[in-house]
């Protein structure tokens, strides 16, 4: 049987529910690792994780995986992490929905200094307007009914 040889380079996207800034600069790295961790676990490979105090980016190379299951595993597995360590005074829980973008091997530098510089980026663009570009760049057809809940 021959081997399968694969490349694909995927951002995920989600957000904190109800957008609460939540995501503090006290455990962000400590979230961060942890996530590499389950992408490790589940064959995947980190790029590049960073986040805002309501919503955050993963850039992996992807293991042929149940797209829709690994979502579901980092979003539950990561709510839970957060909760069981009291890291927020709030319970924590993720937004349902998510973004995911495929990338060439070629962008994926372009794409990890994008989301090594989240903090920065932030102070002049919202999570709603950066959405939407996303969207729009990758001529992804949508609902605006069924995207995050925006409190901008």
């Amino acid at each position: 049987m021959l081997n399968p040889y694969y490349q694909t380079s995927m951002q995920l996207i989600f957000a904190v529910k109800h957008r609460t800034a939540l995501i503090k600069d006290s455990f962000r790295d400590e979230l961060h690792k942890y996530i590499g961790g389950i992408l490790l676990k589940q064959k995947h490979k980190p790029l590049a994780i960073n986040s805002v105090p309501d919503h955050i980016h993963i850039f992996f190379g992807m293991h042929p995986c149940d797209i829709p299951a690994l979502v579901r595993d980092i979003k539950s597995d990561s709510s839970r992490f957060i909760n069981e360590r009291k890291l927020s005074k709030f319970k924590f829980h993720w937004q349902e929905g998510y973004g995911l973008f495929s990338y060439s091997m070629s962008h994926r530098p372009n794409v990890i200094k994008y989301i090594e510089n989240q903090q920065k980026h932030h102070q002049h663009v919202s999570f709603r307007d950066e959405y939407l570009i996303f969207l729009k760049k990758f001529c992804v057809e949508y609902n605006s009914k069924y995207l995050f809940d925006f409190f901008d």
